[in-house]
């Protein structure tokens, strides 16, 4: 495997501007006043980094992030 993508070498995230593009107009379109909206909106975005070729993320790094978005929720926000 090379290290020479930003994600190290997975052929399956190459950058894909239509795919971060898509995904992000899609997290603006359902993005509301719920937090139900604002977590998958959210994911949504942190998903397209994966294909952002200005960003460094992994799968894993994505996941923790997200299971971050849930826990935070759950307890009420930032400052629950």
């Amino acid at each position: 495997m090379s290290g020479d993508t930003a994600n190290h070498g997975d052929e399956r995230f190459e950058p894909d501007t239509e795919r971060v593009e898509l995904l992000r107009d899609v997290a603006d379109e359902i993005r509301d006043e719920t937090s139900e909206s604002k977590q998958l909106a959210n994911i949504l975005y942190r998903t397209s980094d994966l294909y952002d070729e200005k960003e460094e993320t992994t799968p894993e790094e994505i996941v923790r992030n997200v299971k971050f978005i849930l826990e935070v929720t759950e307890r009420g926000g930032l400052d629950g």
